[in-house]
């Protein structure tokens, strides 16, 4: 996991295109308060705590505050890269992430471009840019079975897909496909860990967002209804009765 506190736009206090490996083959630096992220072009190897990551066109790396690196180039070596202030959530976690982009290389390049362009005339595009590469590669990083938080790992991803497919149909062996479990294992877990089934949880969902659409806007219900993947208007009136205990009309007169 990243360990760096994404709930906001980090501060991004020096962003830009370098060039190292000109003048020496080796460079050694920290920086006692601040993350540093890059997106490599070069072949290198990138030295933490003992442990060298071997670094390739298309790596991206993220060092937490105060952590020493070394640099080891074979020849001029050109980067993108970002200075940036955020809290650091755990301690305890890895001083350094050293990732692949593969394929997601072009949305990587484009934001870290975008953010260096910007930050003149525009600084809270880069703001926007770089946080966007955080989580983006936070979602990159998916943890290895037995690592701790990985339950909650599955319960966010399952909440994420429901939110992104509130209008369609939902089954538990397609989310499970998509976070990558068993769909028993993937019930048993959200179970656990929210106290709901996740039927009961997508039923919720659904019916919370049509209260919002019907107090708050002038959608028909028979187009609330279909938004959030209820089209039978006989099944939306029961759903809405059961989870809220009113109609779609006494929720839209009360709203």
């Amino acid at each position: 996991m990243l360990g760096v506190d994404l709930t906001g736009p980090p501060q991004v206090v020096a962003q830009g295109r370098s060039v190292h490996g000109r003048d020496r083959a080796v460079d050694e630096f920290e920086l006692p308060d601040l993350w540093s992220l890059h997106l490599y072009e070069y072949t290198a190897d990138l030295e933490v705590d003992g442990t060298t990551h071997p670094i390739t066109p298309g790596s991206l790396s993220l060092v937490r505050p105060a952590t020493p690196v070394r640099y080891r180039y074979r020849g001029p070596s050109q980067h993108l890269y970002a200075h940036v202030r955020a809290p650091v959530l755990d301690a305890t976690g890895p001083r350094a992430l050293v990732v692949t982009a593969g394929p997601n290389l072009p949305v990587f390049t484009d934001l870290m471009a975008s953010a260096v362009a910007s930050a003149a005339a525009f600084p809270e595009r880069t703001r926007a840019d770089v946080w966007m590469v955080l989580l983006r590669l936070r979602d990159a990083v998916r943890p290895q079975p037995g690592t701790p938080g990985l339950a909650e790992n599955y319960v966010a991803e399952t909440m994420s897909y429901v939110e992104a497919h509130l209008g369609d149909v939902v089954t538990v062996p397609e989310i499970a496909r998509t976070v990558g479990v068993s769909p028993d294992h993937l019930t048993r877990v959200f179970s656990r860990t929210t106290g709901q089934t996740i039927a009961g949880y997508v039923r919720r969902r659904r019916i919370e967002h049509a209260v919002h659409l019907l107090t708050r806007t002038t959608m028909s219900v028979s187009a609330v209804a279909a938004t959030v993947g209820i089209p039978d208007l006989q099944a939306f009136n029961k759903t809405c009765r059961a989870v809220t205990g009113r109609s779609p009309r006494r929720l839209r007169e009360e709203g």
